[in-house]
């Protein structure tokens, strides 16, 4: 069998080249990657430069076949050029075939000695276009070609930005992308506890953990504040350990700006909420967020206060941001958050 897919793969026409590529996936790990040492990665990508979509369907599946489980084929199949060859794919702008090459280059940026190249070949701004497509496309409702990317396609393109901002080295062009407005769409317009926003968190979580441009654009781009509230009152468990996490990173660059805002975008509720049934992360930053809150005088010296003036003071302060908070039941959270802060 796997003379057969070498001479095929070589020396075959166009209909002994797909079947030989199809047989592939039914090899074990160890024979494909035999197959890989004896030089079959170069005519798989020689495939995907046909016109042929038969073909390239039927090249990608192998070479993703090859690359499933291998850094070391992974490297290969990259050095090979496979990067360049799958964005040039993409202005077919076919939705099976894009699909396919999402998946190629999610696993092969999960190789930390590929995102360079990876990189390098443009891929970034691309990525971004495709997560971007549904905004684009807002203002042209009679385009019949519009949101021809899937959503299984989408994820895979934030989770190949996420494998790239691993590297730090990335994280200035990345940002400088346009990817944290995009992200923050994202946020705004999907269901919060869907996969999608759950991805587009925690890529957002690392950009402006790592790089203050991003963090930036977030804290200045018009109802982001406002997403990242919604998402600690409706995002999953995930989603809102992010959220809080970001907004304290706003409220911690520049108190005195953001505390307002966020405070004005109703942001207690959820925030109480959290400190008490949150992950452990989610609480010990929503109670570090709820000190920012709180009234500068105050700040670093909870110890010295008593659990009542706690509670007013924050009420007060709620209610001075025209904050509504109500019912026992917020209280009562409220409640338990400060005894936590007191012990």
């Amino acid at each position: 069998m796997e003379d057969f897919v070498v001479q095929n793969l070589f020396n075959g026409g166009r209909e002994a080249q797909i079947q030989a590529a199809a047989q592939l996936g039914k090899l074990t790990s160890k024979q494909r990657h035999k197959l890989a040492e004896r030089g079959i990665i170069s005519p798989l990508i020689s495939m995907l430069q046909c016109q042929d979509y038969e073909a390239i369907e039927a090249a990608l599946f192998a070479l993703l076949s090859l690359a499933f489980g291998s850094e070391r084929n992974k490297i290969r199949i990259v050095k090979s050029g496979l990067v360049p060859v799958l964005l040039e794919l993409l202005q077919c702008q076919n939705g099976t075939l894009t699909e396919l090459i999402m998946a190629a280059l999610l696993i092969v940026s999960s190789c930390a000695a590929n995102k360079l190249a990876v990189a390098s070949s443009g891929a970034i701004p691309i990525l971004v276009g495709i997560l971007s497509e549904d905004y684009a496309n807002d203002d042209d409702d009679d385009d019949d070609t519009t949101n021809t990317i899937s959503m299984q396609a989408k994820l895979d393109a934030v989770g190949t930005l996420h494998n790239l901002s691993t590297c730090h080295q990335m994280i200035p062009s990345i940002v400088a992308s346009g990817v944290v407005f995009t992200l923050l769409q994202i946020i705004h317009s999907y269901e919060k506890s869907s996969q999608f926003v759950e991805k587009a968190m925690t890529l957002l979580e690392n950009l402006v953990t790592l790089s203050e441009n991003a963090l930036l654009q977030t804290a200045t781009t018009s109802g982001a504040i406002r997403a990242l509230v919604e998402t600690i009152e409706e995002g999953s468990l995930q989603c809102k350990e992010q959220a809080v996490v970001i907004l304290l990173l706003i409220c911690q660059s520049c108190r005195e700006k953001y505390r307002g805002l966020i405070l004005r975008e109703g942001v207690m509720p959820g925030l109480l909420q959290l400190s008490v049934d949150g992950t452990w992360r989610a609480k010990d930053t929503a109670q570090e967020l709820l000190l920012l809150l709180r009234d500068c005088s105050g700040y670093g010296s909870r110890s010295k206060q008593s659990k009542h003036e706690l509670i007013e003071q924050i009420m007060q302060e709620i209610d001075a941001e025209g904050e509504r908070v109500m019912g026992t039941t917020t209280l009562r959270m409220l409640e338990e958050m400060i005894a936590k802060l007191s012990t």
